[in-house]
């Protein structure tokens, strides 16, 4: 059973950085899955805001974060990171990294079709 442990979250001034981390453990490299980071606000719905495909190969990011964001992945850690500058208050939300199996030439941001799903870490993004 693929697990997925979320970290990095916390308490961040706007204008600042974090970098969350998704480490892999099931025994099978993390370039075996398309990963996929979401996050969900209080009283708002579910939204994918960067993917990489099977391998890394091919990444995207919502609009909302395309420029702030930068997904990556260390094979030797089975570690997959989101690079998060220039926070906004509006990135405050929990946050949640997914795996999925099926090979992908290219990710996709929409969740329902990720097999694992992480616990999620909180970011709030305030002074």
């Amino acid at each position: 059973q693929l697990q997925l442990v979320e970290s990095g979250g916390g308490l961040v001034q706007p204008g600042g950085s974090l970098r969350l981390s998704c480490v892999v453990s099931s025994g099978v490299s993390v370039n075996y899955y398309g990963i996929g980071w979401f996050r969900q606000a209080p009283g708002k719905e579910r939204e994918g805001i960067s993917c990489s495909s099977t391998t890394g190969a091919s990444t995207n990011y919502a609009d909302s974060v395309k420029g702030r964001f930068t997904i990556s992945r260390d094979i030797a850690k089975n570690t997959v990171y989101l690079q998060m500058n220039s926070l906004k208050p509006a990135d405050t939300a929990v946050y949640y990294c997914a795996a999925l199996r099926l090979f992908q030439r290219t990710c996709n941001r929409s969740g329902p079709q990720y097999d694992y799903w992480g616990q999620g870490t909180q970011v709030t993004v305030s002074s």
